[in-house]
């Protein structure tokens, strides 16, 4: 029998993975590769409100043209005048100003604690929204595999994930995401976007331990 805990760490880690990806540049990929049926599925696995909220990505994404999603990514997260919606922990953390700053070195040497290097090809400062959540993937990822071991050494390893998740949530993620997915929601002009940022805030809600 598959241990419970196994389904809903593999759930926690895939929804945070396919989250993080509606946080890069819109593309028909999304849609080809199935993203948000798979975020579904994760989410419904993790909480059943959480499920039922993403249910709606597909549908909102594919009821807009690529056009008009570029165009409000754009608006909320990249500017070029007013930021609506900054995607970075230090400037929620630090004030607006206050990109690259202690609390970005703080996520970074959480990465390299956890094995975890950013790709060459990702362009964003290590407290990206994308990233963190990336993180959160890779750890929980982390956590499910060993659980699957069934071994000691396993149980040592998810300890150890573990510890680290809850430090990159108590000292990032839930501090500066519930006021950034408001943002999200507040600012956006398209329905997707509104879910995406409302997906982030119950994401982040979620109990962990």
């Amino acid at each position: 029998m598959t241990d419970p805990r196994f389904l809903l760490e593999s759930a926690r880690a895939d929804a945070a993975r396919l989250l993080a990806a509606c946080y890069y540049e819109p593309m028909p990929a999304f849609e080809e590769e199935g993203v948000f049926e798979a975020l579904s599925t994760a989410a419904r696995t993790l909480d059943p409100a959480l499920g039922a909220e993403a249910d709606g990505l597909a549908a909102d994404f594919a009821a807009e043209s690529l056009e008009d999603l570029l165009r409000d990514y754009t608006r909320l997260f990249l500017g070029p005048t007013e930021t609506l919606a900054p995607p970075y922990g230090s400037v929620w953390l630090s004030g607006p100003r206050a990109l690259m700053d202690d609390t970005t070195l703080a996520v970074q040497a959480l990465y390299a604690e956890a094995g975890y290097d950013l790709s060459e090809d990702f362009r964003e400062l290590p407290d990206h929204v994308a990233a963190e959540l990336e993180l959160l993937y890779v750890l929980s990822f982390h956590v499910a595999q060993a659980l699957a071991s069934g071994r000691d050494e396993g149980q040592a390893q998810a300890a150890a994930s573990r510890a680290l998740r809850r430090r990159l949530l108590g000292e990032h993620l839930s501090r500066w995401l519930p006021p950034f997915a408001a943002a999200v929601e507040g600012g956006a002009d398209t329905a997707f976007y509104r879910r995406v940022g409302r997906l982030t805030a119950r994401l982040a809600a979620l109990p962990v331990d």
